[in-house]
């Protein structure tokens, strides 16, 4: 079953059964485009909460690096031991080294369940990229690293003072063994490239001829003369290219070298020149498979060999407003959908245990793979929910780690202040707000946005979340302020607590907002219970002509997946 699960990955995996992942898929949600220091100083400009959240809590050194990095000492794998110890003596304890930490252990976990013909792809970027490939090699073993694939993510970048434009990021890929799911699709050959060298044509298209005799002398009927030629005499041998064997019944299985030659001969495919020379016709080929540079190039539309697109048109870094929903991390999803084609079979199954927005989630979903997400926020869940939603009605998925009823909204709001808040305001659909400082968020917890007129104005609700157990009339007081302060149409309480008789009453005295398309009347301010919520018997009264668009950026639907069969190496 496709399913989300909020809480650290760590903990997380630990559930899962070994060797039941085809392919995992991690993008680690640090944002290097605010600080490329990020890492070793405190993080600044972070745009998403998601984002604070997984550097405070897990990429300081601490007390929670200290009990992981003792951990990775004890575990069985003796190579990431060494390999950490030598790490800290080098980095000292500092946040860079608590990533590194973080990561290990999590890599260890993640090579565990995955199974022996899967891989894992790393995004990262040039701050850590160096030491990440050391881990990975220990974990997974230096045999089993595949490429280091540098992918363009933007156009370009004005950091240009003291380095040249930071403009790519980078994607480790390791297999967990020697043989592993791999298919590469191909990219298209340059036009100038074919109208240079397949300069030739007839009815099987373009071609050039090419050398159909490989170096060195064979004893043998490939190194024997054929149609009078000699090869040895040149210190070479007949080389039938495996393009050739394709036209040949069973691939020229069954078939001697002169036999073959003979058949491609007749076929009009090897040419004999007026000296006795054969070269064989080379057809210029449906491109070449998937280098380890994803580079699109922007105004290369029509330079390339039978399509229309510029280079890397598939996995173009994000600038589709459609597709964008706000996330500063945020992937595009031809770049994950290139990855899960690559190393994925139809059925398998795909885990991001950073899963962020869901972009790798929602390019697993429509190639017809299964997926597992894992993320330390209820802010990224509740996106994702919504999301996929969106993008497919009416798929089937669980979700898991969050409350699902009175009790574990409880044991949410007392164990974590800031995810009760933010989980909360998803079951009104509302945006979270604010960080983590007291009082940065002025009496606000999460804002939603509504049309409900002809004007596409929008208007806002404040809502705010209370997880104790003391409510009381001033509360209802403080958020009627706070919506007239904040000219919001209507005020939400979302409460834990039942609220009392005395705060029903004052809610009721701030009166009514009304609507002028459909003429309704709604309390101003209007109180929530999470059980009620929960239940469905309690929901928030508005009208909203955007059907939460405005709030929350739909996600485009999808058409249906499109599922390609993906081949062991």
């Amino acid at each position: 079953m496709n399913a989300l699960h909020y809480g650290d990955n760590l903990d997380v995996l630990r559930g899962f059964a070994p060797e039941s992942v085809d392919l995992v898929y991690l993008d680690p949600p640090f944002n290097s485009n605010a600080n490329y220091n990020v890492l070793f100083k405190t993080p600044q400009g972070q745009e998403s909460q998601a984002q604070i959240e997984a550097f405070e809590d897990t990429w300081h050194w601490g007390e929670q690096a200290e009990g992981e990095y003792r951990d990775l000492l004890r575990q069985e794998n003796t190579d990431v031991a060494q390999m950490m110890e030598a790490l800290r003596r080098f980095l000292g304890e500092n946040d860079m080294m608590a990533y590194l930490t973080m990561m290990a252990n999590r890599l260890l976990r993640l090579h565990n369940v995955l199974k022996p013909t899967g891989s894992l792809y790393l995004h990262c970027d040039p701050t850590a990229s160096h030491y990440l490939k050391i881990v990975l090699d220990g974990v997974f073993g230096k045999e089993n690293f595949r490429s280091e694939i540098i992918w363009r993510r933007t156009s370009s970048h004005n950091k240009t003072t003291k380095q040249y434009g930071p403009i790519h990021d980078t994607i480790l890929f390791y297999s967990k063994s020697g043989t592993f799911v791999f298919h590469p699709e191909k990219t298209p050959l340059s036009l100038s490239y074919i109208s240079e060298q397949f300069r030739q044509e007839d009815a099987r298209g373009k071609y050039r001829l090419n050398e159909i005799m490989g170096a060195g002398i064979r004893h043998g009927e490939s190194g024997e003369s054929w149609r009078g030629y000699d090869p040895s005499s040149r210190d070479r041998h007949w080389a039938i290219p495996a393009s050739l064997k394709d036209f040949l019944p069973d691939r020229g299985r069954g078939l001697k070298t002169h036999d073959q030659l003979d058949a491609l001969y007749q076929l009009g495919l090897v040419v004999v020149s007026s000296t006795g020379r054969p070269t064989y016709k080379q057809y210029a080929s449906d491109g070449i498979f998937y280098q380890d540079i994803w580079a699109y190039q922007p105004g290369t539309g029509g330079c390339l060999f039978n399509t229309p697109h510029p280079i890397d048109y598939d996995v173009k870094w994000l600038d589709n407003e459609e597709e964008k929903l706000g996330y500063p991390t945020q992937k595009p999803l031809g770049l994950l959908e290139r990855i899960i084609l690559t190393s994925s079979n139809p059925g398998d199954v795909v885990l991001d245990p950073f899963c962020g927005c869901g972009t790798a989630l929602h390019a697993a979903q429509k190639l017809g793979r299964q997926w597992i997400g894992i993320d330390i926020t209820h802010l990224a869940i509740s996106l994702i929910e919504k999301r996929l939603r969106d993008a497919f009605p009416g798929i089937a998925f669980e979700t898991h780690g969050t409350p699902k009823d009175f009790a574990g909204a409880q044991d949410l709001a007392q164990r974590d202040k800031y995810q009760f808040q933010w989980w909360a305001c998803s079951l009104v659909n509302a945006q979270p707000y604010g960080g983590k400082k007291k009082g940065a968020d002025g009496g606000i917890d999460g804002l939603i946005y509504f049309e409900d007129d002809a004007t596409g104005a929008a208007k806002r609700i404040v809502v705010s979340v209370k997880g104790g157990d003391n409510v009381n009339v001033a509360m209802i007081r403080d958020l009627a302020h706070v919506v007239e302060r904040e000219k919001a149409s209507i005020g939400l309480f979302l409460t834990l607590a039942k609220p009392t008789e005395p705060m029903r009453k004052e809610a009721a005295s701030v009166g009514f907002y009304e609507c002028q398309h459909n003429k309704k009347a709604y309390p101003k301010i209007q109180l929530l219970t999470i059980e009620g919520l929960l239940s469905g018997h309690e929901r928030a009264q508005y009208l909203d002509l955007s059907q939460g668009a405005v709030t929350f950026k739909k996600a485009p639907r999808e058409k249906g997946p499109k599922a390609k069969q993906a081949k062991l190496l």
